[in-house]
């Protein structure tokens, strides 16, 4: 399984259209291509950051999108107000729980680590980290994506509630900082977001 991710600055005064957009105008196409599985919208109101990244059954179906979605992304950063930055991953694990509720946020942390490590990266996220983080209060669900060729990754927890993010912030921290020793890595950023749209078919991959 792929993923395809676009980041745009938004203006802040511009978010709640941008969603509105996403929702009525792109999603209805994304999910009419041949090979997609999904997608969804993550916000941070504060900085302005969103996301949007669409799932594809495998690297030739996404990349097969590009030419029919290109005009669909630089549409959605118009009306965003920002100019879209476009990441290509594998996704290497997802586990879910449950499906999200209304009111679920995320919390994403970027890592990069050598190239060489990557698959050192998946096993201790997948046997180390995935069993801690998902006893936390109010999981939903954890995936991790990856670019091999950069060493760079993503890792996403998704909670039931904001609240239910904030108290696992401590343990958290603890485990991030373990498994990126482990896997001779370095803590890029770590964001917090509302999952504003959420409508993803990607099976379990743990």
């Amino acid at each position: 399984m792929y993923a395809r991710s676009t980041t745009v600055l938004a203006h802040p005064e511009s978010i709640d259209a941008g969603v509105g957009h996403i929702r009525d105008e792109v999603m209805p196409a994304v999910l009419g291509v041949d090979g997609c599985v999904g997608l969804s919208m993550l916000v941070d109101r504060t900085s302005g950051c969103c996301i949007i990244t669409t799932a594809w059954r495998d690297e030739e179906a996404m990349h097969a999108s590009e030419g029919r979605l290109r005009p669909v992304r630089e549409r959605a950063g118009e009306v965003l107000g920002g100019r879209p930055q476009v990441d290509e991953w594998e996704i290497a694990v997802l586990h879910r729980d449950h499906t999200s509720k209304p009111g679920a946020c995320v919390r994403a942390t970027w890592v990069r680590t050598n190239p060489e490590d990557t698959d050192r990266l998946i096993d201790i996220h997948r046997l180390g980290l995935l069993p801690e983080i998902e006893i936390f209060d109010g999981f939903s669900s954890a995936s991790l994506m990856i670019d091999r060729s950069s060493g760079y990754a993503v890792s996403s927890v998704t909670f039931d509630s904001r609240d239910a993010m904030v108290r696992s912030r401590d343990a958290a921290t603890a485990l991030r900082e373990w498994g990126t020793r482990e896997a001779n890595g370095q803590i890029i950023e770590v964001t917090e977001f509302e999952l504003a749209l959420a409508h993803l078919r990607v099976p379990e991959l743990a």
